[in-house]
């Protein structure tokens, strides 16, 4: 059995069909690179995962570790172990990173982490994501950087040390040294407690940093095509058209920018139509 199995999965956004019958699994200490265009539901599979109430699932099922998410609260999938790193990290004023963490600690144990531990704890992981020492004192996210909204995130996750992560463009606004740091981030974490991974990124960089295991293209709400980590580099080299004409979906990139950077997967910017 799948650690996540998401079956015949169909979600729309204020009646607005996005996910078409996504299918997928994840195992396990896995990594899933999930690519294609801007506005084909990469976003809106992981935000369905975590429950967010903007995105009704209409049909299909998603399990993890054998369970019926569809039927948890947000809080609840928090709790089994599912953690969504985002790509626009909200600002909550007046409460600060360490009561935020260590209340959303404390909802997963039986007795509550001991007060020492948790700050020795935070404090070892700040460091190592080498963000301001200040940080546990400082409100939520609130005049924060983007780079360090990002960074910030991936406190919460070292932290709450989930089962699954799913990290939305967690790269987006890091410089390189940052790029680094928080790519090690994750993989220690990753690398200590078999943690499985969906990332969604851009930028072949990220990818190659976190060497992931398995590669997924989605497009118009599908995954259409899947493979190992030489797909990413594929991707980035040659951009969709071979999708094109190897699965008749056609991706309609504007500015004509059928070859991307090296830095860059396919086009952010591209448009998708079926059935060329």
């Amino acid at each position: 059995m799948a650690q996540l199995e998401i079956k015949d999965l169909y979600v729309s956004v204020e009646d607005k069909e996005i996910l078409k019958g996504l299918t997928l699994s994840v195992n396990k200490n896995e990594i899933h690179a999930l690519m294609g265009p801007n506005g084909n539901g990469k976003s809106t599979l992981l935000a369905a995962i975590m429950g967010n109430p903007k995105y009704t699932v209409t049909s299909g099922s998603i399990t993890f570790e054998g369970k019926n998410v569809l039927e948890m609260s947000v809080d609840e999938r928090s709790r089994a172990g599912l953690f969504l790193g985002m790509q626009y990290p909200q600002e909550v004023a007046g409460v600060t990173n360490s009561d935020f963490l260590r209340a959303a600690i404390n909802a997963r144990l039986e007795k509550p982490m001991p007060l020492f531990k948790f700050i020795k704890e935070m404090e070892s992981t700040i460091s190592k994501l080498e963000m301001k020492p200040d940080l546990a004192h400082r409100f939520l996210n609130e005049g924060f950087s983007g780079g360090e909204k990002k960074r910030n995130e991936i406190v919460q996750m070292n932290m709450l040390k989930p089962a699954l992560s799913m990290l939305d463009e967690i790269d987006s606004g890091l410089d390189v040294d940052a790029l680094k740091i928080v790519a090690d981030a994750i993989t220690d974490l990753q690398q200590q407690n078999e943690m499985s991974l969906i990332v969604v990124s851009h930028y072949a960089r990220f990818y190659q940093l976190l060497k992931p295991t398995h590669a997924h293209v989605l497009v118009d709400g599908k995954i259409v095509v899947s493979g190992d980590a030489s797909l990413v580099e594929r991707i980035d080299t040659e951009g969709y058209d071979w999708i094109e004409k190897e699965y008749g979906v056609h991706v309609e990139e504007e500015n004509d920018q059928k070859k991307p950077s090296v830095s860059s997967i396919g086009s952010c910017a591209a448009k998708v139509r079926k059935g060329a």
